[in-house]
């Protein structure tokens, strides 16, 4: 893991699969199986909370209007479900 540089999905698999001693297509299957379980709880209204690490739910964002910043003419945008995470305790204090 490199510090202060974003890391890709390519690279996260690879860490996964040297931590856990397992080759990086059994890393790959587990990373999809963890994005997809999360996908699917959240799809359902549910939130999925893994203690020291944090919180993923899903939030609403009321409909509101703005600007086409093309053409200035103001739009009406539709209310919206959006994901959100909140970190835990642990997470926090591993970065502080």
């Amino acid at each position: 893991m490199r510090r202060g540089i974003p890391v890709n999905k390519t690279e996260l698999i690879e860490h996964i699969a040297k931590h856990a001693d397992i080759s990086k297509a059994a890393a790959t299957r587990a990373l999809e199986s963890m994005i997809g379980a999360v996908k699917t709880t959240l799809k359902k209204g549910g939130s999925v909370s893994l203690v020291g690490f944090g919180t993923f739910a899903v939030g609403k964002r009321a409909a509101r209007s703005g600007r086409n910043p093309r053409t200035g003419a103001q739009i009406k945008i539709k209310a919206a479900k959006v994901p959100k995470f909140r970190p835990g305790k642990a997470l926090k204090d591993a970065l502080n």
